[in-house]
């Protein structure tokens, strides 16, 4: 009778440890939430932020997940559709309004009431703000960071066909004219235009005084004068002998083709510097960082923005949980403490990427000390005075990809660039359309 006993607490306390586990406790006593990321060289800045917050909360555990860029949104669709969100995990400008308006994210607009009311907008810029916004102009995640595009070119290849180095007044015809002669010097090309969007043809679309999306994100911009100016110069670049066509970069990607040296300049995110440094070692000392070029005569439009032809593109990532996660009180704390000064400096130092915290931005530099080879960091933060929010809405995910697709047929000839400008207005206008009736 005492062997049976025992072995009827033993069972009754293994059952209630699983109906523990199964209701988000451990057998540690510990709360574990997992954190969500797309990128596995921010990992160890990410990693040191959680562990800034469990040394504070030794009863909290996190474990950051890095998986690649498609996998993470396939993955996160269908943890959405069922329920089961990582407990934390990154959210980008161009899903955001699509999940945020679905109502699966929680709402974080209030979340530093207890610290200062007006937290958000002491510490972080409007950009930063607008990057974490829903529709409803409610926020729906802590900003992490702030980015721009920028001109990478090759040093040797410049000093090789006697081509002075690109300066902040360089224009369109700068760039194409230092192409002609590298590659006629070389026989390397000169500036790769790719076919994308934040990285490619959207900062000349606002040099020319252009536009993606008007101001309210109701209607596109693609047949706008401007627009059409850029798309021009832009798409024709790769009908010169200086510029790889698109079907070279379905094999070799432009940084690729550049830390190759098959090629001189091409547009790069801020956000990759570090590992660029860090995977092509050969190459530190050759290559360097300039502003993007002008357009010297950008054409006046009513929703252009007066900036003298110059324009970046600015995206920035935020922190979110969901609306009705398991452990929501527990993950909005930590993504909470992700938005102080402490754990924004912890990410900038560690090179994850610029912090959005104002004040913070420099500590981003520090990931470069170990080079004795230096990069002209300043023209990424003088960059940031005419940077451009990248350009979304809530339909942005159903359009995104078709507009792609009519780009992409223009560049292979099989379609003139007016036709396709105009079914790329349609198709985001028509996409558009139908999320703002369904909301």
């Amino acid at each position: 009778m005492r062997k049976l006993s025992h072995l009827i607490a033993a069972v009754l306390t293994l059952a209630l440890l699983l109906s523990i586990t199964g209701c988000g406790g451990s057998a540690d006593g510990k709360t574990h939430l997992t954190f969500q990321i797309w990128d596995v060289y921010q990992r160890p800045g990410m990693q040191a932020m959680c562990d800034a917050y469990t040394a504070q909360r030794p009863d909290v555990v996190i474990e950051v997940q890095a998986t690649s860029w498609s996998e993470y949104w396939t993955k996160l669709e269908a943890s959405a559709e069922s329920n089961t969100m990582p407990d934390i995990f990154w959210m980008h400008t161009n899903q955001l309004l699509y999940y945020a308006g679905f109502g699966m994210l929680a709402d974080v607009t209030d979340l530093y009431d207890d610290v200062e009311p007006d937290y958000y907008e002491k510490h972080f810029s409007e950009i930063s703000r607008s990057n974490a916004s829903g529709s409803d102009g409610r926020l729906y995640g802590v900003p992490k960071d702030k980015d721009n595009g920028l001109l990478v070119y090759n040093k040797e290849m410049f000093d090789a066909a006697g081509v002075p180095y690109p300066t902040d007044d360089w224009t369109w015809e700068d760039l194409t004219d230092a192409s002609r002669k590298i590659y006629d010097a070389t026989g390397k090309y000169g500036f790769m235009a790719y076919n994308d969007d934040q990285l490619g043809y959207w900062c000349f679309v606002y040099q020319a005084g252009g536009h993606i999306l008007t101001a309210d994100r109701t209607q596109a911009g693609y047949t706008n004068p401007g627009s059409v100016k850029a798309m021009e110069f832009y798409v024709n670049m790769q009908k010169e002998d200086w510029c790889p066509d698109q079907t070279y970069f379905t094999e070799t990607a432009p940084g690729t083709a550049f830390f190759s040296e098959a090629g001189a300049m091409y547009l790069e995110g801020n956000w990759n510097l570090p590992q660029l440094m860090e995977n092509y070692p050969d190459m530190r000392g050759k290559w360097d960082l300039a502003k993007l070029p002008k357009c010297a005569d950008p054409i006046e439009d009513s929703e252009s923005l007066d900036q003298d032809g110059r324009a970046t593109m600015s995206n920035g990532l935020c922190y979110s949980t969901a609306a009705h996660g398991k452990k929501r009180d527990i993950a909005l704390d930590v993504i909470k403490f992700f938005g102080t000064e402490e754990a924004q400096r912890i990410q900038g130092e560690n090179g994850a990427a610029i912090p959005a915290y104002i004040g913070c931005e420099e500590t981003w530099r520090s990931a470069f000390d170990a080079y004795d080879e230096k990069l002209n960091l300043d023209v990424i933060f003088d960059q940031f005075d005419y940077a451009v929010q990248a350009v979304y809405n809530s339909a942005s995910p159903k359009w995104k990809s078709q507009v792609l697709d009519e780009l992409t047929r223009v560049y292979a000839g099989s379609q003139d660039l007016m036709t396709g400008l105009e079914k790329m207005q349609q198709i985001a206008d028509t996409e558009t359309a139908k999320k703002l009736a369904s909301d």
